[in-house]
């Protein structure tokens, strides 16, 4: 009974801990902008006077409010845990809405030198309410509160801290961002089209809806997200795997009780009924304390991530959930108990009091080998329902382990590999573009070109935002994700663009992606193909028009330097500094930015963590398997014991038991996560990209020699315990 409790009580863990991530990571966002009332339009600009913009404001249609802030972008604050000169400061107006929500402390009152802290901040910081900060323009202030601003990211997956501070100015403080919210949100496309109108003269001007909000807090961690989402879906599969297979090994334990019941006169339903109800007064305590412990252990964790992305812990809103999770456990143990006891009740009681399942069998010349190990393989191989109901749960976990092993290693890839983004540059320079001909002629160097980024917004959906990059020269010999249709760019007004863009626009092969640009231009570009791009969530368009990119305000220009084979990165990117004597940067391209490289490298080590924890569901599941094989077999194992074996002897035959389910197992869980879990995942994590998450041949033999090992721990921890029972026991049976 206390196996079978065990046993429920990590399959429960496993779905408590599954459940408690991918819920808050579902919904993180959706309640963060709840709490944190997060406007419906975000816009920013250049300085300007508040008269003006609130004029300009007050003219829109479908507005029901709105605030203003006025952003100190690269300034200094300084606290006894941390210092940064390239921090945020967002001086609020100090009554009105505010689009942040308090988490600790209160909110700024416009009394005194006060500030209000991002979370982010204090948790990399060690900040408290209560404790003093210096401030740039404000000198020393009390932090009075924690934030949550779910219009961006925190720091440090940011890499400029953010503060609030009350505005004491009054109306003669500039402004240059603008918060409105919407009578109705859900018909928002009139006032950003009448927006864009009356804001003729405003420069560096840049709408964001929550929609879009949303896609730029998916863009620092979108896939990795989804694949925790999709990894939690999966392990909840092989929680009820393990479930079933515990509960139908519970049943074959007690078939002589089940034949000693029926022979006395019990019915059936007598029998299903009373191990149902047993089942029952096992789970129940079980699966709470398991899915309990396994919220609480993730909690910790989900909570730093969400917090990572300004999102917000579900808190009391997960215990709906994790009640209907029990509800699924319980009920799963309940109806893996009730089929097999029913089933065994249904046999002559005859047949049960004999050992249920030998019966009726040809011997056939056996061809495992002789000697204890053989002999182990061929108890195990005489009750091929279990053995095939225990190879499934080890394979299914150990499959859940090639997938986390599989997931880490496309993490790593994602943060070095910029041909996991499509990028086949391994270097970019700030010199200007009219030096990328003499780039590439240096040694070590196959190509250079002039690259330009730009941030825009779909014409017909104005909440849509959208990344334009344009090179000069072939875009392909630089940047070539996987073609999903179509083919590569190849005149100045078509455009390749991202699965993720044509689902968030409905485009297709020949139709018209049609952006604002910066400087309020209109551009249309005809879609000629369709890539599978991790960058930027899939919302990002190659264009062919580099000198339509290069005159727009806000560009961003580097030179992609694309590297010879077997080129030396840190030599070439020496020569490139000497080229500039200093004054030009050299980066080496990753696949993921700067910023995000440390955020994705320990999620990396914590799914290795995680996979060598699943491991012990393989253990409990060989230990269980032989427990109940010692059980059936007793008699055999006291004749050897009498006969003289010891405990190696003994270790020996279960042993053979054990890596028979092992053998069987191992190759069952690389198929299955090779060919089902891997592509599911994958498929869930991103539907806009190619995610390579199956698992290479040296993970594949360290998850297969853990398991050969974990049988060898089984089998010794199995064989201590019978030889601590008396040899006569067995062979009274």
């Amino acid at each position: 009974m206390l196996l079978s409790a065990a046993g429920i009580f990590a399959a429960a863990a496993m779905a408590g801990t599954s459940i408690t991530v991918s819920y808050g990571l579902g919904t993180g966002f959706e309640r963060a902008a709840e709490q944190a009332d997060l406007p419906d339009v975000l816009a920013s600009f250049d300085e300007r006077d508040r008269d003006e913009v609130e004029a300009r404001i007050d003219a829109l249609p479908n507005v029901e409010a709105s605030a203003y802030r006025f952003v100190l972008s690269g300034h200094v604050i300084d606290a006894p845990g941390g210092f940064s000169d390239d921090a945020d400061i967002e001086i609020v107006d100090p009554d009105g809405r505010r689009g942040y929500a308090i988490v600790d402390g209160r909110d700024l009152d416009g009394s005194g030198a006060e500030v209000v802290v991002e979370q982010g901040v204090a948790d990399a910081w060690d900040l408290e309410v209560g404790d003093s900060m210096e401030v740039e323009h404000l000198g020393s202030a009390e932090i009075v509160g924690l934030a949550v601003g779910p219009d961006d990211v925190a720091y440090p997956l940011s890499p400029e801290p953010r503060v609030y501070v009350a505005n004491s100015f009054g109306d003669r403080l500039p402004v240059n961002q603008a918060l409105v919210w919407a009578s109705d949100p859900s018909d928002l496309d009139p006032l950003l089209v009448q927006a864009r109108a009356l804001a003729f003269g405003l420069d560096d001007l840049e709408f964001v809806t929550q929609d879009g909000l949303r896609a730029l807090i998916n863009q620092a961690a979108g896939v990795v997200i989804a694949l925790l989402i999709a990894f939690s879906l999966v392990a909840l599969v092989a929680a009820g795997t393990m479930l079933g297979a515990s509960a139908k090994a519970d049943v074959e334990r007690r078939l002589l009780s089940i034949g000693v019941m029926r022979a006395v006169g019990v019915s059936r339903v007598g029998v299903t009924k009373r191990y149902a109800l047993e089942a029952a007064i096992v789970a129940l305590p079980a699966a709470f304390a398991g899915i309990a412990v396994g919220a609480l252990l993730a909690a910790g964790p989900s909570a730093r991530l969400l917090g990572a992305l300004n999102e917000l812990p579900p808190g009391l809103a997960l215990l709906p959930v994790l009640a209907a999770t029990l509800v699924v456990v319980v009920g799963l143990v309940l109806a893996a108990t009730t089929w097999p006891a029913w089933r065994a009740a249904g046999r002559p009681p005859a047949l049960n009091l004999r050992g249920g399942e030998l019966r009726g069998r040809a011997v056939r010349r056996s061809r495992s080998p002789g000697g204890p190990f053989g002999l182990g393989i061929r108890l195990a191989s005489a009750r091929r329902a279990r053995l095939a109901a225990t190879a499934a749960t080890i394979a299914s976990a150990a499959a859940v382990v090639l997938l986390l092993l599989g997931v880490a290693s496309f993490l790593e890839r994602l943060q070095s590999d910029p041909v996991s983004v499509g990028r086949q540059y391994q270097l970019t320079s700030t010199l200007p573009a009219s030096e990328a001909p003499r780039i590439s002629g240096l040694d070590g160097v196959e190509g250079a070109a002039p690259r330009y980024e730009l941030e825009a917004v779909g014409s017909f959906d104005l909440g849509q935002p959208l990344q334009l990059v344009s090179y000069a020269g072939d875009p392909s010999d630089f940047q070539a994700a996987p073609l999903d249709s179509g083919r590569r760019v190849r005149a100045a007004d078509e455009a390749e663009v991202g699965v993720g863009l044509a689902d968030a626009l409905g485009l297709s092969l020949g139709g018209t992606l049609a952006v604002q640009l910066p400087s309020g231009e209109e551009a249309r570009f005809e879609v000629v193909g369709i890539a599978r791009t991790l960058e930027n969530d899939g919302r990002v368009a190659i264009v062919g028009d580099p000198d339509l990119l290069a005159r727009q305000p806000g560009v961003e220009q580097v030179i992609a330097v694309r590297l010879a084979d077997g080129a030396d990165a840190g030599t070439v990117a020496a020569e490139l500094d000497d080229a500039s004597n200093g004054a030009a940067e050299t980066e080496a391209v990753g696949g993921a930015t700067t910023d995000d490289q440390t955020f994705l490298g320990v999620l990396a080590a914590v799914l290795r963590v995680v996979a060598l924890v699943n491991l012990a569901i393989c253990l409990y599941a060989l230990i269980q398997a032989l427990a109940v094989t010692v059980a059936e077999r007793r008699g055999v194992i006291s004749i050897l014991r009498a006969g003289g074996a010891g405990r190696g002897s003994i270790t020996l035959v279960l042993l053979g038991a054990a890596l028979t389910c092992v053998a069987i197992a191992a190759p069952a869980a690389y198929l299955l996560e090779r060919f089902l879990l891997a592509p599911v995942v994958a498929n869930l994590a991103s539907g806009f990209a190619s995610v390579p998450l199956a698992a290479g041949a040296t993970q594949v033999a360290v998850v297969v020699a853990g398991l050969a090992l974990l049988a060898a721990i089984a089998a010794a921890w199995v064989a201590r315990r019978v030889e601590r029972r008396p040899i006569v026991e067995g062979l009274r049976r």
